[in-house]
Parts: structure tokens; C-alpha cells; sequence
């Protein structure tokens, strides 16, 4: 991204016309304790020759894994006209720079969920924040004076010290109750009937919204029909949380059940934005007519100007720049302009037929690498039942042990579960996507097998010796 450094002529000049004295004025609304006393861990400042060099070091330190990990954000192929060209580099930071940050109009309505979309919080796991706090005070939301829970089925765990902790704090700014968030220790080998919902939630209480992730955090697709019925029988909210690359091969939300899903909600980053350890990503939300006005960030609508040309303005813009605090739908609403007019060009060049061959091809390469992982002796399936680009094996070992063998030979082998769910045992969450050939897929069950019968051989040694 081009950048302009500001000259101390220039920073001197900008503090005279505001009338303050020094850089430091400007925060002085900051209490003293609050305030770092100094900055130990920041190294000395690099010039652009120096900070390239480093980065480079740095990068090549990486190196370049196999990799097996998804949960929540995976290796897609990116086409060169998206990110790898220079010009087209050149195009989308240009576009990053204008008004709106060229936001994608309705490429999430065209993955056919529900009627009005938005593209502009960070990820998708502040988009599910958003919308539980923007929905808080929804008709027949309370029992008793205080908000009833979400209940979420499938999520993803690891979102969810942002999801539960933000309301939490907000509600609190606000002097309201809190949400209760229930997560994905609803989840039972792999999916869940809306039988199986906790009594507690249905005994004497009102449920506020079901979240239903698809597929669901271990990779295998919940029964979304019965879920969302049931839901809207109890006049639940439906919020469905979404893969877009999955939406290429499975039902989208909008034709869940009778209705259909409320909102839906989902991590963009599949769509030609790089892995970039971690970020930055974006998240996209599409909701239907009547819950339009609750929508975060800004929406782009089409009016006639005073000479009754075509135009487009923004409208609803519930923000806390432009509306008391106390009264905004939305905190935080970092316009991802960059990754959005990525996606959009991935999108365009991919087109339906292109999406939905990188959705089977991704299908492909999980069965085939489940298939030759289950031939390891000690290795089975952890859940029956349909599965996207993930699953979840169990293991007869502790799994940290096996993916820091697999770490030295440059394999990163998957996701250990044992932190997020205990009760599974030594289960691993593995994911392939398109980017992988059979070739890399045959890696991993060889090294596996071969360290399981080190392990057996180390056993019958000390047999022997006892």
C-alpha cells in the first residue's frame, strides 16, 4: 500500500491549526495510569530499505509448510489477476483509497442468502457480535425483565471469546444484563437434532436466536431444515453462520426450512483473500427486509440527483460517527475495502461453475485424505454423518506430540482438539482444500504410521527390558 510520511513542517503545521502545542495534547483525556510509560519490546525505527530486508529474513524463516489446518480459515487457490499481479495490486490499492473503500454491492446476495447484505466488519466473527447485540432488543427477546440466551449450535469455539466477551462489556457500558452465550459444547458427534437442544433452554425460558453454523465446526453439515423450523415454531431468530465456498455445493440459508434463516453471517476470507497468519480478514452479513434498519456499517443505495440522473448515496448508516454512542448498532466497522474488491474480482473470475468445482475438489481431497488416514493403525473417524472439507479423527496418542513431529518435517497436520473439547479424547481436526494433490495427501498418513509403529517398537522394547 502507497504511503505518504508526514514532514515535521507538515505535523507542525496540522497541530498550529488546531491550536495545540504538541502530539501528546491530543491524548490528553487519557488518565496518566492508563498511559505506557515506554515502549521496551518496540525495536529502533528501520528505514523502508532495512524494513524489507527484515521482512523478507522473516518470511523466509516461515518457510513454506504442507499444511492441514482449516478451522475458519483456509488455502484456496487465488487466481494471479486477484493479488498476484502487480497491476492488479496496483488497482485494488487504488480502490482502497476511495470513498466506500469499493465495497462489493450484493456479491453476498449473489451466493443467494437472505435479501440485503453488507460487507463491511472486520471478520466474521465480529459479524456474529454485531448481531447479537444489534438484535438484542428484538420483539420477544426478554422474560422476566432480562435478555434471554443464544443458543449456538456448531460454531466455532475459538470465536468465541469475541463473541461472548464484546456483549458482554457493551451490555455493561449500557447498564443492561448480559447475553449468555451457549456454544459448541451443545454439539454431540458431530451434529445435532433439535430434540437434543438442553431442557433448561426450552423449560421456562425464552431463546432469544439459534445460531446454526454449516457446516459446523467439525467440518460436518447440521440438519438445518429441522433446526431452523424449530426455531421459527418458537418464534426464535435463525441466524445462520456460512462457508461461502460451501454455499457453492449446499442449500443456502435463505432456503433453510419453510422460511428460510433470518441473517446470515460468515468469514469471507475464503474468497481469494491469503491465509496471512491470522489477517486481516473480512466478514460479510446478509439479512432480510424487516431487520434491514439493524444492519451495521453503511449501505449503498440508489437515488436520483437534482437533475434526476441515477446516483448512489449511503443510507441507514446507523454508525457511531454519525449518531449518539449510546444509540449506534455499531462500535467497530473497519470498511474492508481492500479484501472486499479482492473477493469481488475472485468472485467475477471464478463465476458459479468455477466455485462450485473448488467446493467438490476440496470435498475430494478431505475424503481421500480421511480415507488414507483411517488405513493408520490407531486412527479412526471421530463422527459419522456428511462432512465438507474437514473431519475430526481420534487418535490411540496424545495428538501434540505427533504434530510436532509432523511440525519438523514441514507438515502443519491439523488442529488438537484436546483444549476446545477434552470429552473427544486425542482428536485431531484436519482439512484439505483444493491446493493439495494426492501426492501431499499421501505425506501424512506415511509419517503417521511410521510414528506409530516407532511408538510400538519403543513399547515392546521396554517390555522386554522390564
Amino acid at each position: 500500500m502507497a504511503f505518504i510520511p508526514h514532514t515535521e513542517a507538515d505535523v507542525a503545521a496540522m497541530l498550529a491549526a488546531i491550536g495545540v502545542a504538541g502530539i501528546e495534547n491530543l491524548f490528553d483525556e487519557i488518565p496518566p495510569d492508563l498511559r505506557v510509560k515506554s515502549l521496551a519490546g518496540v525495536p529502533p525505527e528501520l528505514n523502508e530499505m532495512e524494513i524489507g530486508r527484515l521482512m523478507t529474513e522473516r518470511a523466509r524463516a516461515d518457510g513454506a509448510p504442507l499444511t492441514f489446518i482449516g478451522a475458519g480459515a483456509y488455502e484456496h487457490h487465488i487466481p494471479a489477476a486477484v493479488l498476484g499481479h502487480r497491476h492488479a495490486r496496483r488497482v485494488l490499492q487504488r480502490l482502497h483509497t476511495l470513498p466506500g473503500g469499493g465495497e462489493p454491492g450484493h456479491a453476498a446476495a449473489d451466493l443467494r442468502i437472505p435479501d440485503h447484505d453488507c460487507a463491511s466488519d472486520r471478520h466474521g466473527g465480529r459479524e456474529r457480535f454485531d448481531v447479537r447485540r444489534r438484535f438484542r432488543h428484538r420483539r420477544g427477546c426478554t422474560h422476566g425483565g432480562a435478555r434471554q440466551p443464544q443458543v449456538e449450535v456448531g460454531t466455532h469455539p475459538g470465536a468465541d471469546h469475541v463473541t461472548s466477551a464484546l456483549p458482554q462489556g457493551r451490555a455493561h457500558d449500557r447498564g443492561e444484563p448480559g447475553t449468555e452465550v451457549r456454544g459448541p459444547a451443545l454439539l454431540h458427534r458431530g451434529g445435532r437434532h433439535p430434540k437434543r437442544i438442553p431442557r433448561p433452554l426450552t423449560d421456562g425460558q425464552d431463546i432469544t436466536a439459534l445460531v446454526i453454523q454449516q457446516p459446523n465446526f467439525f467440518g460436518h453439515l447440521e440438519d438445518v431444515d429441522a433446526l431452523t423450523d424449530w426455531a421459527h415454531a418458537r418464534a426464535i431468530l435463525v441466524i445462520a453462520v456460512v462457508n461461502p465456498t460451501a454455499l457453492a455445493l449446499l442449500k443456502p440459508p435463505g432456503q433453510w426450512g419453510s422460511r428460510g434463516a433470518d441473517i446470515a453471517v460468515g468469514e469471507g476470507q475464503p474468497l481469494g483473500v491469503p491465509l496471512c497468519s491470522g489477517g486481516p480478514y473480512f466478514g460479510f452479513m446478509t439479512t432480510r427486509m424487516e431487520h434491514v434498519r439493524q444492519m451495521p456499517g453503511r449501505i449503498v443505495g440508489r437515488t436520483l440527483d437534482v437533475a434526476g440522473q441515477p446516483g448512489f448515496t449511503l443510507t441507514l448508516q446507523a454508525r457511531e460517527q454519525h449518531i449518539r454512542r449510546a444509540k449506534a448498532t455499531s462500535n467497530i466497522c473497519t470498511n474492508q475495502g481492500l479484501l472486499v474488491t479482492a473477493a469481488t474480482i475472485y468472485m467475477s473470475l471464478m463465476g458459479a461453475q468455477g466455485l462450485a468445482r473448488t467446493a467438490a475438489a476440496a470435498h475430494a481431497r478431505t475424503r481421500e485424505l480421511v480415507a488414507g488416514l483411517t488405513r493408520v493403525p490407531g486412527v479412526h473417524l471421530a463422527f459419522s454423518g456428511p462432512y465438507f472439507h474437514e473431519a475430526v479423527l481420534q487418535l490411540d496418542r496424545p495428538v501434540a506430540p505427533v504434530l510436532r513431529s509432523l511440525s519438523n518435517r514441514g507438515i502443519l497436520g491439523g488442529l488438537d482438539l484436546s483444549g476446545y473439547f477434552p470429552e473427544l479424547g486425542n482428536a485431531l481436526l484436519v482439512c484439505a482444500t483444493e491446493t493439495k494433490t494426492s501426492a501431499d495427501i499421501d505425506r501424512l498418513p506415511r509419517l503417521l504410521e511410521r510414528g506409530a509403529a516407532g511408538r510400538a517398537c519403543r513399547v515392546r522394547i521396554s517390555h522386554a527390558d522390564a
